[in-house]
């Protein structure tokens, strides 16, 4: 989280006076993703009317360890659109637009398209159903904001709908196929996409303790030691972009066990589009769990 200082100088950068919003006409119109797979998608609607600023993109870096610098709140401040993901994956963001005021900026709470709410699994991008509902809004955000490319926009909001085809065919064989498979995590980075794919995860207070930074307790610690041990589950999806020596442990021994284990990433890999990316994840499932 971002100290007292760091906040203050960022407020201050978001309480400068707001010039330029009215003089976007004819330029690509500005916009902040929280995360690069947002990112990514309002990319490809906005294609070359937007430009697009990602926060969140280095893979190595821990999402859950970001501080806020004084250039997010220059990006925010000259953004028109503003996306995060919301229910405390990213609560930085809500506190720098809230000491943002007098904007006439859109800001898009992905979580809350779906109805989700603080104490759910905050990875809602694992949710194809989910990128949909944002890029219908970002769509209709970008029409609200620049309706002289209305065309141009609903044209891409409809080719970024019919990509996703491929992956939610993906999705439905392997569905076909892998329902209720037993399965566990170190984090539930990839829960939402197990639930798609009809699989029994097991282990989830062990999985929410890592997320949330605590220790799992000692009887959660041995049922999922058990589970590895004994093969009462067939994968494993660890978090390849943050661990702790607890989820690392449980990496080691899945494989010492020959359990097979798959990583899951919180931010889209470099040159990879959201789908490619979902496809990729997907293709590490169908490899592991063979037929």
């Amino acid at each position: 989280m971002p100290s007292r200082a760091t906040v203050a100088v960022i407020a201050a950068c978001l309480m400068a006076p707001l010039t330029g919003f009215a003089q976007t006409e004819g330029r690509p119109v500005p916009v902040v993703a929280a995360e690069n797979f947002y990112g990514d998608v309002a990319g490809q609607i906005g294609g070359p009317d937007v430009k697009v600023t990602s926060i969140l993109s280095n893979p190595d870096q821990d999402p859950h360890l970001f501080e806020a610098s004084p250039s997010v709140a220059r990006n925010l401040s000259a953004a028109r659109i503003v996306v995060y993901s919301g229910i405390d994956y990213d609560p930085w963001m809500a506190k720098l637009l809230a000491a943002a005021h007098g904007s006439d900026r859109k800001v898009i709470v992905v979580a809350d398209l779906v109805g989700r709410k603080t104490g759910d699994n905050p990875h809602v991008w694992y949710d194809v159903a989910t990128m949909q509902a944002f890029a219908k809004a970002f769509a209709d955000a970008l029409v609200a904001v620049d309706p002289v490319h209305q065309a141009d926009y609903q044209q891409r909001l409809a080719a970024f709908q019919q990509s996703l085809q491929p992956v939610q065919a993906k999705i439905a064989a392997l569905h076909a196929r892998l329902a209720g498979t037993p399965v566990t995590a170190t984090e539930p980075v990839f829960g939402y996409m197990f639930t798609a794919l009809g699989m029994t995860v097991r282990n989830e207070r062990f999985q929410l303790a890592v997320m949330n930074n605590t220790e799992p307790s000692a009887s959660d610690v041995a049922a999922f030691e058990n589970d590895l041990k004994t093969h009462q589950v067939r994968l494993l999806v660890y978090n390849s972009q943050a661990s702790d020596p607890i989820a690392a442990r449980m990496e080691k021994l899945a494989k010492a066990s020959h359990i097979p284990v798959v990583g899951a990433t919180e931010t889209e890999p470099p040159g990879k589009t959201y789908q490619a990316w979902m496809t990729s994840e997907l293709d590490a499932i169908d490899r592991a769990l063979p037929h």
